[in-house]
């Protein structure tokens, strides 16, 4: 009999110390694989810097990554603690699609019931997106806007072929900007929702691995 080829890992990327602290809160085993939780810091370069990094790492050489965390509503009718699957995820150097959206949205559903999920183009951003900045993107199609997502997927696609996706908790929308992202640290729901969305992770991830050597 053969031995079982062990299952590949699992890298969760976020860029705050905050989403970083919501997803170790909700941690209560169940995946099938090792998992890292990694903070990037803030923006895309961080982000680049801080996946390439991590998954030169002979131990999450194929990872399957998901990148998580806060995010900025675009569309109107969109609430803090609302879920954003992302499509695919866009900045100005490419555009990379994402796997597993459709099992991401039902899991996630199960796991936070009653929370909106929207799904749809996730766009990155150099810095914090504001009033007519924002209708610009949501005239581009996309529905959210965060300044990791997109810098964290390009780079795992580009450091070898495996899954990636990107789940956002909205806490800034049109109808409920905040000043700054400290706000979060005052009760905004997002957090407690970041921390309930582990288990969809772990089956998310169950299911879409793919023989990839």
């Amino acid at each position: 009999m053969s031995a079982r080829s062990a299952p590949e890992p699992l890298l969760i990327a976020c860029a705050l110390g905050i989403e970083r602290l919501a997803l170790r809160l909700g941690e209560r085993g169940g995946a099938d694989g090792p998992v890292t939780v990694l903070r990037t810091g803030m923006g895309p370069t961080a982000a680049e810097r801080s996946v390439t990094r991590a998954l030169a790492d002979p131990a999450l050489a194929g990872a399957a990554v998901l990148a998580t965390g806060f995010c900025a509503g675009l569309a109107p009718g969109m609430h803090p603690g609302d879920l954003v699957v992302a499509e695919e995820a866009r900045d100005p150097r490419g555009t990379t699609p994402c796997e597993g959206t459709d099992l991401l949205v039902r899991e996630l559903r199960r796991a936070v019931p009653g929370r909106t999920v929207h799904t749809g183009p996730v766009t990155g951003s150099g810095h914090v997106v504001r009033g007519q900045e924002r209708s610009d993107l949501l005239a581009t199609g996309a529905i959210a806007v965060d300044m990791e997502s997109a810098a964290t997927l390009l780079s795992a696609g580009r450091a070898g072929a495996r899954p990636v996706a990107a789940v956002r908790v909205v806490v800034d929308a049109p109808e409920h900007e905040l000043v700054r992202i400290g706000t979060v640290r005052g009760g905004i729901s997002a957090f407690r929702v970041l921390r309930s969305l582990l288990p969809a992770f772990f089956e998310w991830h169950r299911n879409v691995l793919l023989p990839r050597r």
